[in-house]
C-alpha cells in the first residue's frame, strides 16, 4: 500500500498539475513541500512508534493521509496558502508509511531474518510502485485529478484498517533495546595489495 500511495501521487501529480498548465515553478514548490513534510515527520513518527503499538501509529498515519487527501480535492487548486500547508501534511504522513511498516515488521523477526525480511519488503513495496500509476492514469482518466486523490485516500484508509484491527486481535511484539553498534570494514583487505595476491594461498584471497 505504501509503494501503491507513494508512486501514485509522484508520477501523476506533477504530470496533472502541468497539464492543467500550471507553472513550472509552482509545481516544484509543491513537490519540494510534500518532501520536506516528510523530512519533518520522521523524528516525530518515529518516536512515537517507538513508544506506542506501532500499528495504532501506523492507523493513524493512514486515516490522516487519507483525510488530508479528501481535504485537498475540496481546496481552491491555485491558493498556495492554503494548498502547500496541506501538502506539508499530506507528504509527511505518506513519507512514515513505510518506515513504520518496516520496523513492525522487524519486531516480529528474529536477528537473522532481519536482512530477508527488508528484502522482501522492498521487492512488494516495488511491485506497488509498479501498481499504483496504472491503476492512478487509468482513474485520472475518467475523474481528472480528484480520481488519484481519491484512489490513494481508499488504499491508505485500508491500510488503516487492517493495521487497526490487527491491533485488536494480536499483541504488539515485545521489543528489546538494543545498543548501535557502527561495524568497521575490514580495512587490511581492502588496503592490501594487489599486486602481492598471488603469493597467498588460493583459500586465503577467497
Amino acid at each position: 500500500m505504501s509503494g501503491l500511495i507513494s508512486s501514485a501521487f509522484y508520477a501523476l501529480v506533477p504530470a496533472y498539475l502541468q497539464d492543467a498548465g500550471t507553472t513550472r515553478a509552482t509545481i516544484a514548490l509543491f513537490m519540494l513541500v510534500a518532501v520536506l513534510g516528510g523530512l519533518a515527520f520522521q523524528v516525530p513518527v518515529g518516536w512515537l512508534s517507538d513508544r506506542f503499538d506501532r500499528r495504532l501509529v501506523l492507523a493513524a498515519l493512514g486515516l490522516g493521509f487519507a483525510t488530508i487527501a479528501v481535504i485537498l480535492v475540496r481546496l481552491p487548486r491555485y491558493s498556495l496558502p492554503l494548498v502547500l500547508p496541506t501538502a506539508i501534511l499530506l507528504g509527511g504522513f505518506m513519507s512514515t508509511l513505510y518506515p513504520v511498516c518496516v520496523s513492525h515488521a522487524h519486531d516480529r523477526m528474529p536477528a537473522d531474518r532481519v536482512v530477508a525480511v527488508s528484502g522482501r519488503l522492498i521487492l512488494l513495496s516495488g511491485l506497488g510502485s509498479v501498481v499504483g500509476p496504472l491503476i492512478g492514469a487509468e482513474l485520472m482518466g475518467h475523474f481528472r485529478i480528484d480520481g488519484v486523490f481519491y484512489f490513494m485516500a481508499a488504499a491508505a484508509l485500508f491500510l488503516a484498517v487492517l493495521a487497526a484491527s490487527r491491533s485488536l486481535t494480536t499483541a504488539a511484539p515485545h521489543r528489546l533495546e538494543r545498543s548501535f553498534k557502527i561495524l568497521a570494514p575490514p580495512a587490511a583487505s581492502l588496503a592490501h595489495d594487489p599486486h602481492d595476491a598471488s603469493d597467498e594461498p588460493r583459500a586465503a584471497r577467497l
